[in-house]
Parts: C-alpha cells; structure tokens; sequence
C-alpha cells in the first residue's frame, strides 16, 4: 500500500546525509513514503507533503530507523544447554566443557534427533521474537549437524523460514567447519577434507547456502584446514565469513584478507598485523560482545580496529551456549557499555555494515529511494535510546519490505 509515514525523528542511515556531526542521517520533523514495499521518498514533512499530496498519511510515534540486521546467528538450533551456562557460571571454561562432551557436540546430538520440519517450526518462532525486537534481516547458520545430512536438516529448515513473508529476510549460511563430531576420531585435516570434496558442492548444488563460514581458532580448524574448504566455497559461487580470533590469534584475520571474506567475526584477540590485513582487503569485523560477556572475556581491540579503518558490525551471535539471546538490542547495548562504541557506530554496525557485510547493500540496511521498506518504530523520542539495555521490547511496529512484521501502522 503506498503511504507516507510521518515521525517526529528519522534515522536514514544513509550516507548520501550523513556528516561528521551527524553519522546517521538524521532527519528531524521528518516523511517517509513506501510505494511497492520499497522506499519512494525520505524528507522533511513539508517537503514529502508538498510532493505527494495524493498519498495517504499516517503519524508514526517515536523515532523510525532501518529495520536491524543480525549478520551473525546460529538460530535453527535446537535443545537447551542451560546446565552449561550453569557450570560455566560457577566457572568451567569453554574449551573444558567441550572436552567433556558439551559445547557443539551437545547441540549436535539435538540437531540430529529432530526432524526438519521441528528445526523449521523452532526458527520461526525465534525469528519470530527476533522480528518483536526490531530485526528484519537474520544471518542463519548451521554448524550443529556435523555430518552432511543433518547439516542439510539445519539448511534446509532456513530454506522453509526463507520462504515466509511474515518473518525476517533470512540469509543462509554453511558453517562447514565447526567442530569435530564423534565418528571424525580427531582427524581434523580429513574431516575438512570431506566437507570440501562432497558435503560443500552438493549444498551449494542445491542452492541451500550463500555464505560459507569456518571456524578458525586453537581448539578448532586451523588456517591451512580452513582454507581449501572456503577456496572451494568461492569457486562455487559462494562468500566465505570466519569465526577467528576468539580465543587465539592463529592466522584467521590473515586468511580472510587473502580469501576477501565478507566478514570476520569475533575478533577478540587479533594482533597489529591481522588487523592491517583486514584493512587493507576491506574485511568487515562482526563483534560479538554477548558472547565475550558470557565467557568473561576482555573486548577486541577496537581502538586499534578503528584507528585502521575496519568497519565494524554488532550481531547477536544468538546460539545456545556462549550467547544465549535472541536480542539484537541487547548486544547493542553491549558493544557500547562493554566494547565502547559510540551510539552511532553501534546502530550502524547493526544497519547498513550489516547489511553490507551480507552482501544487501542494495537491498536494505538503510532509508532512502530504492531500497527495501525494512523499517522500525520505536516508542523512544531518540535513537539513542534504543542501544539502552532495557530488556524488553520497545517498538511500535516493524515492518518489512512494507510490510507488517508486528502492528500495522
């Protein structure tokens, strides 16, 4: 339905308005019109109003941003690893309880006991709740099923959400190298080896991926397991993302400069020359402050990543162990009380970085002509607001591609 919305204040996120002043693009006493599901026009009222007399009006409470874009989750998982979270709290490390068979083994048993049809209906509603917060983009990992056919499961259940207009736009990624299960015997370099010679050109034949991802880390895949899988990834048409640098610097953030990866995430132990590399090859850093809470660990070197010029992203990392969330705004709220983003870095890195880092730039992250009506409400008079950990929700409405996600404006 073509319509202008009017909004005492409009967060564009565009960068054709954006200012050392202002870095969001803020326009205040501000119109939006939506024609098609796309942006028309973005304005003041008095200009929108002058040009579009025809179009119906609508007042919009609060302050309107893009819709906001999770590029990192492990959302179609499934089971609770809450006594973990327990033990972890009392002070188990990471890399023990997955020693002991917790951690990603666990999750892997509950991937492949369900069906898909119960990974499908599991990520709808988490998208679901996702979508109350204000996202309308979500990254979707697998990485749970450890063998190819559960690995499908986890894929294609993202292919059913995918699918559904009253949910968030989703985005598929293959996390092929996440752990090694049970049946591998500790081979590393042979379980890589499957994954890049069957498991990953079948996926990418059936179109059930457009990201590739690998975790790169001490007790996890190493730079040179990692890179025949992702060279692999790229010569079937797919981007490449890393875990790296969550708990050692091994040569990820390196890895990912040379492959052009989309995005490394995590991040918090890089040295000076991983971060010059990721500079220098235009590599986006997906932080992931829930995920350090949780583990009680220092923040990346964010100084040191912006004084270089990497562009920073906030997800969620929402997965059920080390960031146990489905709330974007929370780990927003993180990245600035924890990680020390301002504000403004904050809602970009979970607009328009994000979206650029899934390859959407075209698409949405942003409110200006052409692009996707992803849009939010929010009951705050300032954006500011929203990066608050209020631990609740607090939009209006959400819309997608025009669309009602929540409320009908």
């Amino acid at each position: 339905m073509a319509r202008i919305l009017t909004t005492p204040r409009l967060v564009t996120c565009d960068p054709a308005r954006a200012t050392l002043a202002d870095p969001l693009g803020v326009i205040d006493d501000a119109a939006i019109v939506i024609a098609e599901g796309l942006v028309l026009a973005v304005g003041t009222r008095a200009e929108i109003l002058a040009g579009y007399a025809d179009f119906p009006v609508e007042p919009a409470g609060g302050v309107i941003t893009p819709g906001l874009v999770d590029a990192h989750t492990h959302a179609p998982w499934m089971g609770s690893r809450d006594g973990e979270y327990a033990l972890r709290m009392a002070g188990a490390g990471y890399e023990a309880i997955a020693a002991a068979g917790g951690g990603i083994v666990a999750s892997m048993r509950a991937v492949r006991a369900a069906s898909v049809e119960a990974i499908a209906a599991e990520l709808a509603a988490r998208l679901g709740r996702m979508a109350a917060l204000g996202v309308t983009t979500v990254e979707c990992k697998s990485g749970y099923g450890l063998d190819e056919a559960s690995e499908r499961k986890q894929l294609e259940a993202i292919a059913e959400a995918s699918n559904r207009a009253d949910l968030p736009r989703v985005v598929p990624t293959y996390l092929a190298l996440h752990a090694l299960p049970p049946e591998a015997a500790g081979d590393r370099d042979a379980y890589a080896a499957t994954v890049a010679a069957k498991w990953l050109p079948a996926i990418a034949a059936a179109g059930l991926a457009r990201f590739v991802d690998a975790y790169v880390d001490r007790a996890a895949f190493s730079a040179d397991q990692a890179r025949p899988v992702l060279l692999r990834a790229r010569d079937l048409g797919l981007g490449v993302r890393l875990h790296v640098g969550q708990f050692a610097d091994v040569g990820g953030a390196e890895l990912a400069s040379a492959l052009h990866a989309s995005s490394v995430d995590h991040l918090e132990i890089v040295g000076p020359q991983g971060i010059a590399a990721l500079a220098a090859a235009g590599v986006r850093a997906v932080l992931l402050p829930v995920a350090s809470f949780t583990l009680r660990q220092d923040p990346p070197p964010i100084a040191a990543l912006r004084a270089a010029g990497v562009r920073l992203v906030v997800g969620s990392d929402a997965n059920p162990g080390t960031a146990p969330t489905e709330s974007l705004p929370l780990a927003l709220a993180l990245a600035v009380r924890s990680y020390g983003l301002t504000p403004a870095e904050a809602l970009l890195g979970a607009t328009r970085e994000a979206a650029a880092s899934l390859g959407l730039a075209d698409v949405t992250g942003a409110l200006r002509p052409g692009l996707a009506a992803d849009l939010v409400s929010w009951d705050f008079a300032h954006e500011n607001a929203i990066v608050q950990p209020w631990g609740t929700r607090r939009t209006i409405a959400v819309l997608r591609g025009g669309r009602p996600l929540l409320p009908v404006l």
